[in-house]
């Protein structure tokens, strides 16, 4: 068994392993808290008639009530403020398309792990053998959280193949940005299909088309970009000219 490196490299960016110990305490707790409170605060303003007429519901996160938008609006910028006090030789675009990946992965995981400790967690109700039982919800719901982890398992394999077929050259960036569109996509049909009650355009319906064509389009022009850069850029692997057949014959 080999021991755990004691500092290893990303390109020319030196990591120390006992260095990640260290972020992990110092930035872990600060974006778990900064998406939370996200979290609340934008399921809070999106359905403020309700809490408006019960304003002590409002810190009971205990009942449900947590906007993934929220999270991510919050935790992000947290998140990128504190690596780059602590890394500022990563430079943040790079950083996230590191992270892109783990999110997707993470958020799978916590979907698929704890969809019966959710409030209301479930959809539409169905009679469908997949049909799970959720608190608050009376009858059998579509497992939505299952679907979800699903869905971002997929997103994780397609940015996986994507670092895989762009590794000889990828624009940074693209990776986030891909993922930013899938993710959005995804939400926007877990909201259409199996959420919206009714089935109307509501704000994360139209929010998640935004924010994916959004990243869609950043992922088209960073590729095109990057295509026409690496086409004026002189061939680096052109090899430089040798002597003549004539200069070789005569020595």
């Amino acid at each position: 068994m080999k021991p755990i490196p004691v500092d290893f490299h990303i390109g020319s960016l030196q990591i120390h392993t006992y260095g990640i110990g260290l972020a992990l305490t110092g930035i872990f707790l600060w974006v778990v808290a900064a998406s939370i409170i996200g979290a609340r605060v934008v399921h809070v303003i999106a359905n403020i008639s309700f809490y408006a007429d019960n304003p002590g519901d409002i810190f009971a996160i205990w009942h449900g009530g947590l906007s993934s938008f929220g999270g991510l609006l919050f935790a992000v910028p947290v998140a990128i403020v504190l690596a780059r006090r602590r890394c500022p030789e990563l430079a943040t675009s790079r950083a996230l398309d590191l992270v892109a990946p783990v999110l997707a992965a993470a958020w799978g995981v916590g979907r698929l792990l704890g969809p019966q400790l959710m409030v209301n967690g479930g959809g539409h109700p169905t009679n469908a053998w997949y049909g799970l039982e959720y608190a608050g919800q009376v009858g059998k719901r579509i497992p939505v959280p299952v679907f979800q982890s699903l869905e971002c398992f997929a997103i994780l394999g397609i940015l996986l193949l994507v670092e895989r077929w762009t590794r000889a050259g990828r624009p940074v960036g693209m990776i986030t940005a891909l993922a930013v569109a899938l993710w959005s996509l995804t939400r926007f049909t877990d909201e259409f299909f199996w959420l919206a009650v009714p089935r109307l355009w509501d704000a994360v319906e139209v929010v998640s088309l935004i924010l994916s064509a959004c990243g869609f389009v950043a992922a088209a022009l960073l590729w095109r970009r990057h295509r026409r850069l690496g086409a004026a850029r002189p061939d680096a692997g052109a090899a430089e000219p040798g002597p003549s057949p004539e200069v070789t014959a005569a020595t």
